[in-house]
């Protein structure tokens, strides 16, 4: 069985997605003052360092951050794997009264968001929770929806999205593979 590549961002897409997903953010939230921005491993945490690093940029000021690992929250983890494989959470910061933004690379079922707000949720309350993808591929089982999208794809059942990263696969771009 062989399988064909398509690519569906280069780095230059991603970069211009990045930059107008945080503007998008700090005018939704009116500035920085209650803003959080937490990444969820393994691609949401690449992320959400780019987009707080552009939001701090622009604004000027210091924007609290953290990353995210849900591998126990999920509901499917036993199915996933007998030996999960569980990264470090670091939220050094209250999450109480924050505008908070969970940073993911690709949406496909709505499960691994609904893992991180149950995890957020043992950290405290936030005044609200946003979700900032890059990729939304389609297919949710749960209705949850980004606030911010980078790019929205319809995904067949054999397709999947690969989301590679400069800061774990060496290079930026956005890959669509199907099985033949």
């Amino acid at each position: 069985m062989s399988s064909q590549r398509k690519q569906l961002m280069s780095a230059e897409d991603i970069a211009r997605s990045l930059d107008r997903i945080a503007m998008q953010i700090v005018e939704r939230n009116h500035g920085v003052a209650k803003l959080a921005i937490v990444g969820i491993h393994t691609g949401g945490v690449f992320l959400a360092d780019r987009l707080r690093r552009l939001i701090e940029a622009r604004e000027q000021k210091a924007v609290s951050a953290g990353t995210l690992d849900i591998t126990l929250y999920r509901d499917d983890w036993s199915l996933v794997s007998q030996n999960p494989i569980v990264r470090k959470t670091d939220i050094s910061f209250s999450v109480d009264d924050r505008n908070l933004i969970l940073v993911d690379d690709v949406i496909f079922t709505g499960r691994t968001i609904r893992a991180a707000m149950d995890a957020i949720m043992d950290f405290g309350r936030p005044c609200s929770m946003q979700l900032a993808v890059l990729v939304d591929r389609g297919g949710r089982e749960l209705p949850i929806q980004p606030d911010y999208t980078g790019l929205e794809v319809t995904v067949l059942a054999d397709e999947h999205v690969h989301a590679l990263l400069e800061e774990n696969a060496g290079v930026d771009e956005v890959v669509l593979e199907s099985r033949s």
